[in-house]
């Protein structure tokens, strides 16, 4: 496969996958993140150019070992069809998960994006009182380990301090500071990880997350899926 390495070409591969949405969101924001500063390190490649019928996002030169939980995903095209494949060190082959489709999450966005311009300056919810809009620093990478599904390992807390460190988040803090719930972002773009500590739950704070998020992937024209 050829690495689509020139920046025009870049540009124009994001124009036309963003013609394929929804089909092309596996990989979607993935170019798009590499068109803006490449923040994960990731490269595009496609069988053909610029008439490609196959394109698939992956570290660059694949320098990813398998322990720091990196995945490729692609998407092929033919008439009428299309096919996706994902590589996820924690997700079964074939799952929605593997694609980055939360049919759950989608639903909750699309109740969000359907709201209003608040006063914080997002759609619709606000925060319960006494939280706040924050952010997770390195110190909580502990805690997202601990809380995420596929966590509790050396090999997912090196990636998640990765997603930390490298993609957009978004956090709700208690007024000591502590986070209450948060959204991370993946390689792709994908809302991933998203968490509201069990004491916390039933007030709204994760559609409150969720349309920050939302909120800001629009305005930095990403997609919003989970």
């Amino acid at each position: 496969m050829k690495i689509l390495t020139c920046p025009a070409q870049l540009q124009r591969l994001e124009e036309i996958l963003r013609k394929s949405l929804p089909i092309a969101l596996p990989v979607f924001g993935a170019v798009l993140n590499i068109n803006r500063g490449n923040p994960g390190q990731y490269e595009m490649l496609v069988d053909k150019w610029p008439e490609f019928g196959a394109v698939l996002a992956r570290p660059s030169g694949e320098v990813a070992n398998g322990d720091t939980g990196h995945c490729r995903r692609g998407v092929t095209r033919c008439p009428g069809t299309c096919q996706v494949c994902s590589e996820l060190p924690w997700v079964s082959p074939g799952s929605w998960g593997a694609l980055g489709l939360d049919l759950e999450m989608l639903g909750a966005l699309g109740s969000i994006a359907a709201g209003f311009v608040g006063p914080w300056g997002y759609w619709g919810a606000l925060p319960a009182p006494g939280v706040r809009l924050g952010s997770l620093s390195p110190s909580h990478v502990d805690l997202l380990n601990d809380t995420w599904p596929y966590g509790g390992n050396a090999r997912s807390r090196r990636y998640l301090a990765e997603l930390l460190g490298r993609f957009p988040q978004v956090c709700l803090q208690d007024s000591s500071g502590k986070p209450v719930a948060w959204v991370l972002t993946d390689h792709f773009g994908t809302g991933t990880h998203s968490y509201t500590l069990p004491e916390h739950r039933r007030h709204g704070h994760m559609q409150v997350a969720l349309t920050v998020a939302a909120q800001r992937a629009h305005a930095r024209g990403f997609p919003t899926f989970g």
